[in-house]
């Protein structure tokens, strides 16, 4: 590993201490953010030949950002992949800035590439249900089925993410008519259960030979033990193909599918951004896309030509 300066190593610690406590990052963030900006500042440790003190990084110029960023695009590091590290740097920065009382122009203008951003792949309204009648048939063991379409209806039906359904405890059944649900950064966002998510989870509840303890997982593998996301995957991945689904009918697609059909149905874009648990609006608009990209595909297929 590139040699980094004890006193860049302990702001670095400081800092992400600060992300933990004031920001609610979730662990998996903390990971990236730790990985991006030690790989920056050893970089600039190469780039100047030496270890920089927090003195030199308060010299860093647009020379050295341009350096840096020529170096990512180098080694084939994609212009998504890069502006993440770049907005990880930045926060860094800012934060050092105020602590330190120097100006961090340099880094803060420095622009983040363009990228395409992927929209969401939601699954259309009849294939979201036929997947989950299509999931139930994947096992010939009763309890099983119930269990996976249970998980598969709380996806959609919730618009919960597969890590929120499977996090679901002993103590959340009877389900009640909201769920208060502890999503990506310890953010908590209170959420209806359709009937139809309380019933497939009281059919799996009345055939799964392990008691529902309180804390104890709800969803179990065939052992007892906590259900694994993959065995969702895999049902799906199953299921879809018999289906003829595209690869993008996923878990998490569910949840898009959530998102979309509400948002076509009238739904408002806040209360969704609410549902969905986003922390930022912007993440929740890419739905608005999906949306005018499906009248579209209809307008181009139904439009009358001269």
């Amino acid at each position: 590993m590139t040699p980094i300066s004890p006193a860049c190593r302990d702001a670095l610690a400081r800092w992400l201490d600060t992300r933990r406590a004031l920001a609610g990052a979730a662990e998996n963030t903390i990971t990236a953010y730790q990985g991006d900006v030690a790989d920056f500042l050893g970089f600039m440790s190469l780039h100047h030949g030496a270890p920089q003190g927090l003195g030199a990084l308060e010299r860093i110029g647009v020379a050295d950002m341009r350096a840096w960023m020529a170096h990512l695009r180098k080694d084939g590091i994609a212009p998504r992949s890069l502006s993440r590290k770049l907005s990880a740097v930045k926060s860094f920065y800012r934060w050092l800035a105020e602590r330190e009382g120097f100006e961090p122009t340099a880094v803060l203008s420095t622009r983040a590439p363009k990228f395409q951003r992927k929209l969401p792949r939601p699954l259309a309204e009849d294939a979201a249900k036929a997947m989950i009648d299509t999931v139930e048939l994947q096992s010939q063991t009763p309890w099983v089925a119930a269990r996976d379409a249970a998980v598969v209806t709380l996806l959609y039906g919730c618009g919960l993410r597969i890590s929120e359904a499977l996090g679901l405890t002993g103590s959340d059944v009877p389900l009640p008519a909201t769920l208060r649900i502890t999503g990506k950064g310890g953010k908590e966002r209170v959420v209806p259960v359709i009937a139809a998510a309380r019933d497939a989870v009281a059919a799996y509840i009345r055939l799964c030979p392990y008691s529902p303890a309180a804390d104890a997982p709800l969803f179990r593998g065939v052992r007892g033990g906590a259900l694994s996301p993959r065995m969702i995957q895999g049902v799906m991945a199953r299921a879809r193909m018999q289906l003829g689904l595209p690869a993008t009918a996923t878990p998490h697609a569910m949840r898009h599918s959530f998102a979309t059909h509400l948002l076509a149905a009238g739904g408002d874009l806040r209360a969704i951004q609410e549902l969905l648990g986003h922390a930022s609006l912007s993440t929740t608009q890419a739905y608005t896309s999906v949306d005018t990209a499906r009248l579209m595909e209809v307008y181009d297929r139904t439009h009358p030509r001269a």
